[in-house]
């Protein structure tokens, strides 16, 4: 029974990277069929100015979580199971409310800037 996880893995691995080739290709030759340049859609990407300032305010959402958890943990001397939960209540809630600032302050910008 041991043997068949490598296989399985394995198997599993080439079917997801055949398919994943297979489908690009379908793509690109509907959009050939179609008259558009299947080249042209790689090179032309929305520019992501936030993008850093979200991935920041989620890290320290994050890490701010993590901290608040410890010292609940702590101060209430919960057992390893309940700190688990604690833990993971945090890192969501905290992370979700840099997510929630980050979102605040690109609408801000973005109605103080328009274009």
């Amino acid at each position: 029974m041991g043997e068949l996880v490598p296989i399985a893995l394995f198997l599993g691995a080439f079917a997801m990277v055949f398919g994943i080739r297979y489908l690009s290709n379908k793509e690109k030759m509907a959009m050939i069929e179609r008259g558009m340049d299947p080249g042209l859609s790689k090179s032309i990407v929305a520019p992501k100015p936030f993008l850093s300032l979200k991935f920041g305010l989620l890290l320290v959402g994050l890490g701010i979580g993590l901290l608040v958890a410890l010292f609940v943990a702590k101060l209430n001397n919960l057992t390893e199971e309940e700190s688990v939960a604690v833990y993971f209540g945090f890192l969501g809630i905290f992370g979700g409310i840099g997510l929630i600032v980050s979102y605040v302050i690109e609408k801000n910008w973005i109605e103080t800037h328009p274009e």
